[in-house]
Parts: C-alpha cells; sequence; structure tokens
C-alpha cells in the first residue's frame, strides 16, 4: 500500500495513540480498530508542521461481531474504557450492525464497513496484533490523507449529507493545506 511505511512509522511515535490501541487490543473484539479522526487529524497535524495537538472530538473503536450485535455492548465498553482511561472520549460501534443505522446493505467486516464511511480519507483503522506490529485497514489506501484531498467515497451516496459535514468540520481552517472534492 502507497504511504504504508511513513504512515506505521508516524503511528509509532505517537506514544498515546500506542497506548490507546495497546488497551484496545486487550478487549479482544474481532476485527478492532481505532479509526477516523484520532488517526487523520494526527497525519493531518504531522503533515502540516504542527505540533501534537488532539484535535479529534472522540476515539473511534470499530470492531465486527456479528454473533453480538447488543448495542448495551458498545455502551458497556465505552463505559468500561472511559472509567479505565479518565477520557470521556471513546465511542464503540460493531459495524456488524452499524448498516442499519447507515440504511445500507450489510456489511461483511470492518473493513467493509470503513469502505461506505462518507470521506476516503476518513476510512482508515489501525490496529496492533499480539506482537506490536501496525495494521492497517485502509479500503481506500492511503493516498488521499497524504495529499491532503477530501473527497466523498464512491461508496457513500448521499452527497448532500457529505457536503454539509465537510463544511460543518471546517477542517480547512485547522489545516489549510488541504483540499476539500465537494460531491
Amino acid at each position: 500500500m502507497l504511504y504504508e511505511d511513513p504512515f506505521i512509522q508516524t503511528i509509532i511515535k505517537h506514544e498515546q495513540l500506542m497506548h490507546d490501541l495497546r488497551r484496545v487490543r486487550s478487549l479482544h473484539l474481532p476485527q478492532s480498530y481505532i479509526g477516523a479522526g484520532y488517526i487523520r487529524n494526527y497525519i493531518w497535524d504531522v503533515l502540516h508542521g504542527y505540533d501534537l495537538r488532539e484535535l479529534h472530538s472522540d476515539i473511534d473503536v470499530v470492531y465486527y461481531d456479528a454473533q453480538d450485535l447488543r448495542e448495551e455492548r458498545d455502551i458497556q465498553l465505552e463505559q468500561q474504557l472511559c472509567e479505565e482511561t479518565g477520557n470521556s472520549k471513546w465511542s464503540v460501534k460493531n459495524q456488524a450492525r452499524m448498516h442499519l443505522r447507515n440504511g445500507t446493505v450489510p456489511y461483511d467486516s470492518t473493513e467493509d464497513a470503513l469502505r461506505y464511511w462518507p470521506e476516503v480519507v476518513t476510512a482508515i483503522g489501525v490496529q496492533l496484533d499480539e506482537e506490536d506490529r501496525v495494521n492497517i485497514c485502509a479500503p481506500h489506501g492511503l493516498y488521499d490523507l497524504y495529499q491532503l484531498i477530501v473527497r466523498k467515497s464512491p461508496f457513500f451516496t448521499d452527497a448532500d449529507y457529505y457536503n454539509q459535514r465537510v463544511q460543518k468540520k471546517r477542517w480547512q481552517e485547522q489545516w489549510p493545506k488541504l483540499t476539500i472534492i465537494t460531491a
């Protein structure tokens, strides 16, 4: 995957993220990753030459378990992570049930679910294996992330929602080198 090596090296340098990845790994959730803004914003900061700013509104933990679709499980996991870390930003979602909320066909894996996230650049997850190796889940690759391009995922069909979301996020004010492509 293009940009895989620099991406992994950058992730390894973020001590808090590595600590959070170990914590998520300890939950033993199938196909689990930390993704979205925590990862995206950190890489954008690095590419802009900024110091670590922690500009994420939540810590998205995604996993795929078709055998247990209870929303209560996600809530319990969020509460556990919040209590263990003292950080209220944790958000845990089983992607095996998220198609119901999103009005799409059922997903068959975490990677498949990420494919349908609104922006290509947000559809990126990271996990640690048992040997502390960084594994990447990026169904659209890392090109847009490293080229500072924001575009709608080809699998996300609601162009109006995408455009409103990008406008509301005001990312270009924080990261002026971004190129935002409206749908």
